[in-house]
């Protein structure tokens, strides 16, 4: 019987920092081409690749978006608080928009909003809070939860539930952190397809073979889009422009592609040319948060 041999910590960290550096490389990527269409985007760029800025927010080289700056606020809450509390991560929320942040999606504003005015930690559940806004900030919680995955399930949804309230969300959140620890693990692309197609079974809603065309923020199109893009490639780079240049809400695709992709080919994987273009400041946080959320996970406690 062949043994499956555990990563050791470094590795772990290293496919950690990956992840969250892949996020940010993914929103500062995609901004550019967020609500563009593949058409769009082949006539203005040819094929999108370089980290410009721009875009509909007018933004600077290597600034990211909120997909980057909600996940941090959750790393912050997590580090701060030595442990998971949901109105830890509520407050930095809150203390976020009231930064006013360059860009901020209606319904995490609405939810935000109520629990500035009424504490609430939960939104009602709502069909239409089926957008992929939980899904973007949820690596932190993926992170801290590696080895437990019933700790993974409940932080994912009581994260999401400040916003979004809805089954296609809290499925989405649950399943991509569970694609994460076998990731972090050193599950490889096979692996994690054969899981993907398992998920996929049991939820014929988020089927991507063949791929629909669709990259909006309904979080059906968004991981039909990310799954499509990282199940026909194999290195981080091809996953990210292919991503990015399908358009649409393309700095949140870019950032969940970015985030799966680099816990699966580490930090290692990801061009040298984008991680100079990355935001220095963002850049050293998220790769201290990774790496402070995975030692303080079960797995490596």
């Amino acid at each position: 019987m062949k043994s499956v041999r555990i990563p050791d910590r470094k590795q772990i960290v290293g496919r950690a920092k990956g992840a969250f550096v892949g996020l940010a490389i993914g929103d500062a990527l995609g901004a550019t081409t967020e609500f563009m269409t593949p058409q769009e985007i082949k006539l203005q760029y040819g094929v999108h690749k370089q980290i410009i800025g721009k875009g509909w927010l007018y933004l600077k080289a290597g600034q990211v978006t909120d997909d980057t700056q909600m996940s941090i606020c959750i790393g912050r809450a997590i580090r701060d608080s030595q442990g998971w509390n949901l109105s830890a991560v509520a407050d930095e929320f809150a203390n976020w928009v009231k930064g006013r942040p360059i860009d901020v999606g209606s319904t995490c504003a609405r939810g935000i909003r109520n629990y500035i005015l009424h504490q609430t930690l939960e939104a009602p559940p709502s069909r239409w809070s089926a957008g992929n806004g939980a899904l973007m900030r949820m690596l932190p919680v993926a992170l801290y939860t590696l080895g437990n995955e019933e700790s993974l399930a409940q932080y994912v949804v009581e994260q999401a539930h400040l916003t979004h309230n809805n089954p296609l969300s809290d499925t989405a959140c649950i399943f991509f952190g569970r694609l994460l620890h076998e990731a972090m693990m050193g599950g490889q692309l096979g692996p994690l397809l054969m899981q993907t197609k398992g998920f996929v079974n049991e939820h014929p809603d988020f089927c991507y073979d063949p791929y629909p065309g669709k990259s909006s923020a309904f979080v059906v199109d968004t991981v039909q889009t990310v799954f499509h893009f990282l199940f026909s490639t194999d290195n981080f780079e091809d996953c990210l422009i292919g991503t990015v240049n399908q358009g649409g809400d393309a700095d949140t695709t870019g950032a969940l592609a970015g985030m799966l992709a680099g816990a699966l080919y580490g930090v290692e994987g990801i061009p040298k040319r984008w991680l100079k273009r990355l935001d220095s400041r963002v850049y050293l946080e998220v790769d201290t948060l990774a790496e402070y959320l995975v030692d303080h996970s079960p797995a490596l406690l």
